[in-house]
């Protein structure tokens, strides 16, 4: 590591000194070891850089961020549970079956998401929150190991593809609202841009998913007759805090939106969340419900597909704020 970050300031000087240094940055791949919880609370939220290589790890990474680059780390799940016989091993699937770790309110059921969450406290610790992390290397051997067999390997990847294919509307957006927005596929499983699976450079879009049935199409929206707004803002932050707002974000597909975009968004995608419950589209007597479509200027207001689940309780608006919350996180 002594070596590593001369090199890296090096690689990166030469970069800027050829004029290509906004565009190509220099990094240095790391094991997800250089960083870890203590044995005394091991949770993400404590985690940090490793004792005897703390300072250095600071001064790379705030290098790094400096100029730009991301953070390339890679996780191996295996490796957990290889090196601690004591590791309970369903937590290293992602299948749901692991022990679910709770750290603050954040729950936990496998070990990569743990781990991952781990970089993004210990970076911010280091004073560089916002630094882009790109996970590298992922992975489960088929050989060599009493873990490592085609039986482990397939419930690895099943659970890593279904976690990367697909959009969490409910990921912690701890990181960044973009923590939401990392799969293949939207949330109704349609795929959201062509891909080159062979190599040839032959864009195609991925197959998607067939069956899907949706709820029916109505949205609900901003009254356009109600004149007394002065409830929007707290309406407009329930919402979101019991949702996903995150296209709402600076620079994201729905910032473009006025302020009754904004509202009627919010309460649109709290309102679908709840499986539609005309209770969940009240807000005071801000909104009401539409059977016209509300997308507008590439903003899409989704229509929520139907769940195995029967849908939560909700509360009617803010008047029962507390109810609310209590209720739906408690389903």
């Amino acid at each position: 590591m002594k070596t590593t970050f001369p090199a890296l300031k090096n690689i990166q000087k030469a970069l800027d000194e050829a004029g290509v240094g906004n565009r190509i940055k220099a990094t240095v791949p790391l094991n997800a070891d250089v960083y870890n919880s203590p044995e005394s609370n091991p949770v993400p939220s404590a985690g940090d850089f490793r004792g005897d290589i703390h300072s250095l790890m600071v001064d790379m990474v705030r290098f790094m961020h400096s100029n730009g680059a991301p953070f390339v780390v890679n996780i191996y799940p295996f490796l957990s549970l290889y090196q601690n016989p004591d590791f309970p091993i369903d937590f290293a699937f992602f299948d749901g079956g692991g022990r679910n770790l709770n750290d603050g309110g954040h729950g936990y059921t496998n070990v990569f998401d743990a781990n991952y969450d781990t970089l993004v406290w210990s970076l911010k610790k280091a004073g560089v929150p916002d630094m882009k992390v790109i996970v590298g290397e992922v992975g489960w051997p088929t050989d060599g190991d009493k873990n490592a067999n085609l039986e482990n390997a397939k419930r690895f990847y099943d659970g890593f593809l279904r976690k990367i294919l697909i959009d969490e509307d409910m990921k912690s957006i701890l990181p960044g609202n973009f923590e939401r927005h990392w799969g293949l596929f939207t949330y109704d499983c349609r795929p959201k841009f062509p891909m080159d699976l062979s190599g040839k450079g032959n864009d195609k879009y991925l197959k998607r998913a067939t069956g899907v049935q949706y709820l029916p199409e109505q949205w609900c929206v901003l009254n356009p007759d109600v004149k007394q707004l002065s409830a929007l803002g707290p309406n407009l932050d329930y919402a979101c805090s019991l949702s996903d707002c995150t296209a709402l974000g600076y620079g994201s597909s729905c910032n473009n939106l006025d302020r009754g975009g904004n509202a009627s968004y919010a309460f649109n995608m709290y309102f679908q969340m709840q499986d539609q419950d005309v209770r969940a589209c009240d807000f005071e007597g801000l909104a009401v419900i539409t059977t016209k479509n509300a997308s507008r200027n590439g903003c899409l207001f989704p229509v929520q597909i139907v769940s195995a689940a029967g849908p939560a309780a909700v509360a009617t608006g803010r008047a029962l704020l507390v109810a609310g919350f209590a209720a739906i996180l408690l389903l």
